[in-house]
């Protein structure tokens, strides 16, 4: 078996090993970020950043409540971090330079150690030199699983990610001012796990948890699942508490950058009859990005078999004494050079928060965005002035929606508000982790062009 093969896995490996991942539960595994090559098309392309020399990131699986000791070595010239989105751990864990931690240069090593309090499908990214490395390639998914086995037959972890290429295959700009100052530099390599409209095998009539996150720079997906009883039941991390309609190729469920959804599907009955996950692209007809196919004899599983997803020990916000917080993403009222800090800057200001574009990573005397007292709830009304959509991910919280101004929203705890055109969201929150957390735009060359910030709970 190839190493890509053993990485992704087919649905017996999936069932065995969870796709060939990390289990850091019981010990300290060492990332080594690497320069990585893989044929991502035709040819195989050089330039690329990975945990291994010739594979995607490794899934990295813990266990709720348990430690993972996760050290990061860098071997790049760059500079890196490395951010857990998603999980609400200690403030000096999350992975955000000259913020949490000193960015980790060539040859060094940051030891990262922590407990999850949350079950559920987070993933991972460099939070320094985070265009460049992360359009190169480093984003892995991170399962966090439930104390108890909620029942399922395997599971299938689908990693949506754009590259950008030339007829080549090597490596085009990772951005663009044009695309900066818009809705972002689009890849045009459309790939899960690195691969193009991949297909795994589960078997007959069994049960998949299929976990997708899109971990891209920039694209928001309109995805739908054809040819399967299927169901959502977790929306970024955490369980769904209402019924979520399924979305349909008329109806798609927007999946922008950060976000994740499991769904509980069904495998056809009889072998070679495939669920396929659709996604609807600007000006192409709708295509498969991957696929499940049925293997073997059916087990003729019933969905009411799986046990109901317990719940994250999350707070739950009092919404009668919320203290209120606007916060306005617009354009940036000046221009100037954001400072590079080690950390990288795309050298343009377009966007900002409350007026003001974030001055750099390493910038001094820059203060947080609002100050929030621990223990005490919160509604954040977020307020999107730009033409483009904005994926508002904050760090080390989690919040649930309550209002809109052009939608009813379902009340889904996330960490990754997708902000429509001209929108007004309010979230509501308990300020329960103390610390400094950043907040910002997950379309990376809007983060990295002013849309970004940072919130204190003390």
């Amino acid at each position: 078996m190839k190493r890509r093969e053993f990485l992704l896995g087919s649905g017996a490996a999936v069932s065995a090993l969870g796709l060939g991942g990390f289990a850091l539960a019981s010990g300290p595994q060492e990332l080594v970020v690497q320069p990585a090559r893989f044929a991502l098309r035709e040819q195989v392309t050089n330039g690329m950043v990975s945990l291994s020399a010739d594979a995607p990131p490794p899934a990295l699986y813990g266990k709720q409540g348990e430690v993972m000791r996760l050290p990061v070595r860098n071997t790049l010239p760059a500079y890196t971090s490395m951010h857990w989105h998603g999980l609400r751990i200690p403030n000096d864990m999350d992975g955000v330079p000259y913020l949490t931690q000193m960015p980790i240069g060539e040859g060094e090593t940051f030891d990262y150690a922590f407990t999850p309090p949350d079950a559920g499908t987070y993933w991972y990214h460099p939070h320094c030199m985070t265009m460049e490395q992360m359009a190169h390639g480093l984003t892995g998914i991170m399962v966090i699983a439930e104390a108890e086995d909620p029942g399922f037959d395997s599971e299938q972890i689908i990693n949506l990610r754009d590259f950008r290429l030339d007829d080549a295959d090597a490596f085009l700009p990772a951005y663009t001012p044009r695309g900066a100052a818009r809705a972002g530099t689009f890849g045009n390599v459309h790939t899960v796990n690195w691969l193009q409209a991949p297909v795994y095998d589960h078997t007959a009539g069994g049960l998949v948890r299929l976990r997708v996150v899109n971990t891209d720079t920039t694209r928001i997906y309109k995805l739908n699942l054809d040819g399967a009883e299927a169901r959502i039941i977790a929306w970024d991390g955490h369980p769904v508490e209402i019924e979520v309609p399924m979305p349909s190729a008329q109806d798609p469920l927007l999946v922008g950058p950060g976000q994740r959804v499991d769904f509980a599907v069904k495998m056809p009955e009889r072998e070679g009859q495939t669920v396929n996950l659709m996604a609807k692209l600007p000006g192409q007809p709708l295509r498969a990005m991957a696929g499940l196919r049925s293997v073997g004899a059916s087990v003729s599983r019933d969905m009411r078999e799986l046990r109901p997803l317990p719940f994250n020990p999350v707070a739950r916000p009092d919404l009668a004494n919320a203290e209120v917080h606007e916060f306005v993403f617009g354009w940036t009222p000046e221009g100037g050079v954001p400072n590079n800090g080690f950390c990288g800057s795309l050298g343009y200001n377009f966007r900002s928060i409350n007026r003001l574009p974030w001055p750099g990573d390493a910038a001094q005397d820059v203060g947080p965005l609002a100050t929030l007292e621990m223990g005490r709830s919160y509604v954040l009304r977020l307020r999107n002035e730009s033409p483009n959509l904005h994926p508002i991910h904050l760090h080390g919280l989690a919040f649930v929606p309550i209002k809109s101004s052009l939608r009813t929203l379902p009340p889904l705890m996330t960490d990754t508000m997708l902000l429509l055109k001209d929108e007004v969201v309010e979230i509501a929150l308990v300020a329960d982790n103390p610390g400094d957390w950043a907040f910002h735009c997950h379309v990376i060359e809007h983060q990295k062009t002013g849309l970004t910030g940072f919130i204190r709970v003390v």
